[in-house]
């Protein structure tokens, strides 16, 4: 049998102090918030709450859109899975208003 070849561990680049900052609000450089309302702001706190229910929504999105990619025998989750589980997961008039606006944002991203 072969001797297998010796692997080396991946070389770290060093860190520099401008990618160990991190946003005080958790919003990354704070343009969704702003372009939506500018005079306001929110507190540490409200934001990881916002964080927290975000994660859990794109959670329950992943796990019902693997599970109907899994029931069609497809290895892949493509949009038709996501924009399913998003009609299965969210209410309503939110979920119509989700598929209407990821489909706007997936004909932008696939024309240009």
């Amino acid at each position: 049998m072969a001797p297998k070849a010796e692997k080396k561990p991946a070389e770290k680049k060093p860190s520099t102090a401008a990618e160990k900052k991190t946003s005080k609000d958790g919003a990354g450089d704070g343009k969704r918030k702003k372009k939506v309302h500018p005079d306001i702001g929110i507190s540490s706190k409200a934001m990881g709450i916002m964080n927290s229910f975000i994660n859990d929504i794109f959670e329950k999105l992943v796990v019902e859109s693997s599970r109907l990619a899994r029931y069609n025998k497809k290895p892949t989750i493509t949009s038709r899975e996501i924009q399913t589980a998003v009609r299965l997961v969210l209410p309503g008039e939110l979920a119509k208003h989700a598929v209407s606006e990821s489909t706007k944002a997936v004909t932008k991203f696939t024309s240009s």
